[in-house]
């Protein structure tokens, strides 16, 4: 449950390589300083970038021992004069970095408004099928409801069409009452009806129905055949004739008795 850190740990939960520190001895310039300024994550590992920084920096260094020495105006004015060409050359150089950076950063730039027009398609397309679906079911709606009036209207002209000439027509009480689905069976509440009012009045109120003595009394006004039944046999199917032969239906029932079995 223990556990120990040390400052020169090698693990995988290590951030940053560990760097030792250095002394430097008087009256020497070791090349390794000169990339004493990349770190870990910033320049280091390297790569061809750094390669190519190098082989500038080392290209300098000798190109810094070719210089002349200023003991004369000749030597000065050469070592002038090659000062100002290298200068040119890093003028140069420096403005091919610039470029390139800026050619990077354009590349950048182009994909960040590449991916900011596709999601701004991408939400003006939701947007438009959103707003096509609500157009869609408010035609769905409208089309519903036209085909609703259109039945309406359909009925009300074949009712019209059946009494073209506005004559008055008797009531036909039979021919109403065979329809169940008529007036005095369904009576209809646009037409001054309403079956739920008064609906108590159907209820049967009968003092011989509601009380035990009433049901009693009842009982006792019933004739004997109602409440006492009699059931008589019946009487055996005569299959014989008056005269000795059997009937043809006796026949028939026992031909149809033969072919069940």
């Amino acid at each position: 449950t223990l556990g120990t850190q040390t400052d020169y740990r090698d693990g995988e939960a290590q951030t940053d390589p560990y760097s030792p520190e250095y002394v430097v001895p008087s009256g020497s310039v070791p090349e390794l300083l000169t990339l004493a300024t990349l770190t870990w994550g910033r320049g280091l590992p390297p790569g061809l970038a750094e390669v190519e920084m190098i082989e500038r920096a080392r290209e300098k260094c000798a190109w810094e021992a070719t210089l002349p020495a200023m003991d004369s105006a000749s030597n000065i004015e050469k070592r002038r004069k090659m000062m100002e060409d290298m200068e040119r050359k890093e003028w140069a150089f420096r403005e091919q970095e610039i470029e390139k950076l800026q050619e990077v950063r354009l590349e950048v730039l182009k994909k960040l408004l590449w991916r900011q027009e596709e999601n701004q398609n991408e939400l003006v397309a939701k947007r438009l099928d959103a707003h096509w679906q609500n157009h869609q079911k408010a035609k769905e709606e409208k089309i519903k409801k036209i085909q609703s009036n259109t039945a309406l209207i359909l009925r009300k002209l074949i009712a019209k069409r059946k009494n073209v000439m506005g004559k008055l027509e008797r009531r036909d009480i039979i021919k109403e009452y065979i329809d169940f689905a008529s007036q005095p069976y369904a009576p209809l509440s646009r037409i001054g009806y309403f079956p739920d009012n008064h609906s108590e009045r159907y209820m049967v109120k009968n003092v011989y129905l509601n009380t035990f003595a009433g049901l009693c009394e009842l009982e006792a006004s019933l004739p004997d055949s109602v409440t006492q039944v009699k059931i008589k046999a019946p009487k055996p199917k005569q299959t014989v004739t008056k005269t000795g032969y059997i009937k043809r239906a006796a026949r028939l029932e026992v031909a149809l008795a033969q072919v069940h079995q």
